[in-house]
């Protein structure tokens, strides 16, 4: 028997740093309390329920939902304790809350209390999301791949401070010839940022000096122009401050590096002992890197109801703006809202597969029959690829199976108006709670 609606206390939390905000009302819309604040500790918890007996014991309500909107890792803890204790516990979207704001009073004011009104507004019209609890080798994952992804962002922030903060100022014309091999790059801002100093050095002296592996006549090359651009280079004399700040960058590359690749070794550590992660590596384009990440977007693979509901997790479903005398003119786009991240990395294994692999690169030309000299039809095949891939993924996990390439041609493609990953009315990505039956 579904509980009816009148009986839920619905709590909605404003998380902050030290101290959150809740406000308690019922589904209908009653507020019953509107502004309690406690800590960011377990005496505030623990102050919270004490709130939550008192208001249901006044009111008769025997059902129970805690609401807010992730804020960082601040809410974290809470919703640690919370689910420890036997709460339910659910989501709401920042994009929802933004929408919702205005529809409360129809002004667009913010502030604590009226945040937590808000949360508790949106869970019972059912606009929230249920907490997602996956397994501890998932959640560890999830934080070596968000640690990665800092260390990436820190491996580009100190190559364009290298590039565009010394090389451009004492070495332009090396800045060029910056070339794929990191290692002679790193070791010329070290040891010759200022390219006086190279014009002095005898070629095959520099060349030992500045690398650590043959080759070939490609690298000689290279490095022969850089040799050569040194002896009349516009660069502003290097002074010791530059030299040392050289120094500082090349040493910070390299440590962060190193931290990296100490990230993918633990990645790969943990990974080895999930069978699904055997699994998924069998699919073309899937790698060290792809395969955890995908991995651990999916986590448990039955709580999705359909393909449309994985697709959107990635973002890679259809949308246009089909009303009105020309919307049959209207060209869909994918959405972009859901996991860039993941979206980015099956879009590199798609163009991968449709390179190396027979199956993939039947699938692509498939595609592009007819359609050649269609502007941008590649990059919408290799979409349409990186959807096809996370949907198998997707399938692979439910069926414990590996990958089997007789099924990428069994069913028809199209890539014209509504692709099969996305139509009018597509499923949510996560089931929605809705507030006769949370």
């Amino acid at each position: 028997m579904r509980p009816r609606i009148h009986h839920h206390l619905i709590v909605g939390i404003d998380i902050a740093k030290d101290k959150h905000h809740a406000f308690f009302g019922t589904a209908k819309g009653q507020a019953l309390w509107r502004r309690l604040i406690f800590t960011n500790d377990l005496t505030g918890f623990r102050r919270l329920i004490e709130q939550v007996d008192i208001l249901k014991a006044r009111h008769a309500l025997d059902q129970l939902v805690f609401g807010m909107e992730p804020t960082g890792n601040y809410h974290k803890p809470l919703i640690h304790w919370l689910t420890e204790q036997g709460y339910l516990v659910v989501f709401v979207a920042g994009k929802a809350v933004k929408d919702n704001r205005e529809l409360l009073d129809g002004r667009w004011d913010k502030n604590d209390t009226k945040d937590s009104a808000n949360i508790a507004d949106l869970i019972s019209q059912g606009k929230c999301l249920f907490y997602e609890n996956p397994d501890a080798d998932i959640l560890a994952l999830r934080n070596l791949l968000s640690i990665r992804r800092h260390l990436k962002k820190e491996i580009h922030r100190l190559r364009m401070r290298i590039r565009n903060g010394l090389l451009a100022k004492y070495f332009p014309e090396m800045d060029r010839l910056w070339g794929s091999c990191i290692t002679e790059n790193l070791a010329i801002v070290r040891w010759y940022l200022d390219p006086r100093k190279i014009a002095a050095t005898d070629f095959d002296v520099f060349v030992r000096h500045v690398t650590t592996t043959d080759r070939g006549v490609r690298q000689l090359r290279r490095l022969r122009k850089i040799h050569d651009a040194a002896a009349c280079s516009i660069g502003v004399p290097v002074d010791a401050a530059a030299e040392h700040e050289g120094k500082i960058l090349v040493d910070r590359f390299k440590a962060v590096a190193e931290e990296l690749e100490a990230v993918m070794e633990q990645i790969e550590s943990i990974c080895r002992e999930m069978p699904s992660y055997r699994i998924l590596l069998t699919i073309p384009g899937f790698g060290p890197y792809i395969t955890p990440l995908v991995l651990s977007a999916l986590a448990n693979p039955l709580r999705f109801k359909s393909r449309k509901q994985v697709i959107r997790l990635a973002g890679l479903d259809l949308n246009a703006s089909r009303s009105g005398k020309t919307s049959k003119q209207q060209v869909p786009v994918i959405s972009k809202k859901g996991d860039a991240e993941l979206r980015y990395g099956l879009y590199q294994a798609a163009l991968i597969a449709s390179y190396h692999n027979d199956a993939f690169r039947r699938l692509y030309n498939r595609m592009l029959e007819g359609r050649q000299g269609e502007r941008g039809i590649k990059t919408k095949a290799r979409v349409k690829i990186a959807a096809k891939m996370l949907v198998i993924a997707w399938t692979m996990l439910k069926k414990s199976e590996p990958f089997n390439p007789n099924h990428l041609m069994a069913e028809p493609v199209h890539l014209r108006g509504n692709i099969d990953f996305g139509r009018d009315n597509p499923e949510p990505a996560i089931p929605m709670a809705r507030a006769s039956n949370v």
